[in-house]
């Protein structure tokens, strides 16, 4: 028995000192570096988000997120290759995010049926098809903000939103039902449906910017003079498309609690700005119109125009974050 004892206890020792000369390994990254694609189930639909991890990202520190919206028959890949935001999240170690919309039948404002993606961006100019069902994509969007929060360290404070056309008309909606989750958002060539007033959950940072020759998808017209985006904005009576830029400054200023006068600055040979303070002070409920020479409708990404609006955009959203 002493033997059978003995021979036990010497292959326990033997085996605790083969452990503790076993080297400890680091735990493997859960995460993938540049390009991920993602599922997840909405209402019992499949949707579909893209996400680039930058090559600096190492998950030790809370990191930015940018979500980029594309317009109407795009999808988060077409807007992951070509919107510019997939290297300035390289360049400035942020996470950025491409969601698609769903397809739906829709009838625009000219009254034609188109199946195409879109975002749920009601009110707006477009309606659905007779027994189409709307998606909801805030409840896609506040799903997205979750996963990437249990997949990555993300920075709740900093999540900021960009969108294009429809996209522009769907941020234009979060800055209404979603800004207490947005630090802050861009507008990008569309925005909130006109003659409405709209109560924020939060009063936000939010830049809008137009080409001064964007007459809407696949439309041409004479170029605005940057110099004249002052009274663009302040007259409802010009008939530029029934005065929209007024309407776009006029709707913001009554929902977001606006003073309507505003202070231009920038360059008439590149892009115009009009800056907007709020009634009561308030360093986080700031509306900026930024309007683009030679810009027709498109996210200037360095190649369709020599602006890069993802690094502009950029420079601008990231001086603000969640109170």
């Amino acid at each position: 028995m002493k033997n059978l004892q003995g021979c036990l206890l010497a292959m326990l020792l033997l085996w605790t000192v083969a452990c503790k000369d076993e080297p400890v390994k680091p735990d493997e990254p859960t995460f993938t570096v540049g390009k991920n694609r993602f599922t997840t189930q909405i209402n019992g639909d499949e949707r579909e988000y893209f996400v680039h991890v930058p090559a600096g990202y190492t998950g030790n520190s809370a990191t930015p997120v940018v979500f980029m919206l594309h317009g109407t028959s795009g999808n988060g890949e077409e807007f992951y290759n070509n919107s510019g935001w997939k290297e300035v999240g390289e360049s400035n170690n942020i996470l950025t995010v491409f969601p698609s919309s769903w397809r739906h039948c829709i009838k625009d404002e000219d009254g034609v049926v188109k199946n195409t993606t879109k975002w749920n961006s009601q009110p707006a100019e477009w309606t659905y098809c007779a027994n189409e069902t709307p998606r909801d994509d805030i409840k896609f969007f506040q799903t997205i903000i979750s996963e990437m929060k249990a997949k990555y360290n993300v920075d709740s404070k900093r999540i900021y939103l960009v969108g294009f056309s429809n996209g522009g008309q769907m941020a234009a909606k979060c800055t209404i039902v979603m800004s207490d989750q947005y630090a802050a958002i861009v507008e990008s060539a569309s925005s909130l449906f006109f003659d409405s007033t709209y109560t924020p959950v939060r009063k936000m940072p939010i830049l809008f910017q137009v080409g001064n020759e964007d007459y809407g998808p696949g439309n041409t017209g004479p170029a605005i003079p940057l110099s004249l985006l002052d009274t663009l904005i302040s007259s409802p009576d010009i008939p530029l498309r029934n005065g929209k830029y007024y309407r776009i400054a006029h709707t913001h200023i009554v929902s977001f609690g606006l003073d309507p006068n505003f202070s231009i600055s920038g360059d008439t040979t590149s892009v115009v700005y009009a800056d907007y303070k709020p009634l009561t002070p308030n360093p986080l409920n700031r509306f900026r119109f930024a309007m683009i020479k030679g810009l027709a409708h498109a996210y200037p990404n360095g190649n369709n125009h020599p602006l890069e609006a993802a690094v502009l955009n950029w420079a601008w959203l990231k001086q603000y974050s969640l109170p």
